[in-house]
């Protein structure tokens, strides 16, 4: 009798202490689920706050804007120099190109060529034509035309063959004449979109500013014409 007892005695403490566990546990379980049956709170609107990260965020965009506007003026500035260098090149060249020219007017007297008279005057062509190419007065392609006498007689006078090779010098420098004018065009009109993107965005940023002062949302244009009325605006003459 007395062991039943003492068998009684030591598992109600041992049961009771199971029964708080699994309540515990319930109502763990039931907060749980009511947290996630709550629902979410709704993000507060704050036009004014909108407002200001707007503008600050146009403020910045117009900063990068400038930025890029000088430097593609800077990049104009610089193709406006290197098209007045090629034009003064292009210019002296046609000027010695028509002294060469004048000078093949006269008339050259014909006479028996010496022998190996032919292999000099190549001789001096190719050479002059390197010099020329190497001091960047020729492209590359005329010299390789030369030397192929493609287009060149290499057995003519020196005098024919110097005023034919300014003839080449100058049909050179306005080759670069012309692309130093399409890079400068280029280079205008990047300026020149760059120029009206930057005041584009500067409008923005103004008006931006305007609203936060104003206390105004941030989209829509409205605010402009609930701030301007036709009793305003000044009569016309």
């Amino acid at each position: 009798m007395e062991t039943a007892l003492d068998s009684f005695l030591v598992s109600v403490p041992q049961a009771a202490a199971l029964w708080v566990l699994m309540l515990l546990g319930v109502f763990l379980l039931a907060g749980l689920l009511a947290r996630r049956t709550r629902p979410l709170p709704e993000p507060v609107d704050d036009p004014a706050a909108d407002a200001r990260r707007y503008a600050g965020e146009v403020a910045v965009a117009a900063e990068r804007a400038a930025a890029t506007a000088e430097r593609c003026r800077s990049a104009w500035r610089e193709a406006q120099r290197e098209l007045d260098a090629a034009w003064l090149a292009f210019d002296a060249a046609d000027r010695i190109a028509r002294e060469a020219a004048k000078a093949c007017a006269y008339p050259l007297m014909s006479r028996r060529r010496k022998p190996g008279e032919n292999a000099e005057r190549q001789r001096y062509l190719h050479h002059a034509a390197s010099a020329a190419a190497r001091n960047r007065q020729i492209s590359i392609a005329q010299l390789n035309d030369i030397y192929a006498h493609r287009g060149w007689n290499p057995r003519l006078h020196p005098v024919v063959q110097e005023s034919a090779l300014r003839q080449a010098m100058r049909d050179h420098r306005w080759a670069e004449y012309q692309q130093a004018l399409r890079h400068e065009r280029a280079a205008w009109e990047q300026a020149e979109f760059a120029a009206e993107a930057l005041r584009s965005l500067r409008l923005e940023a103004a008006a931006a500013v305007a609203r936060v002062g104003a206390g105004q949302p941030v989209s829509g244009d409205q605010w402009w014409a609930d701030s301007w009325t036709t009793a305003e605006l000044p009569a016309a003459a």
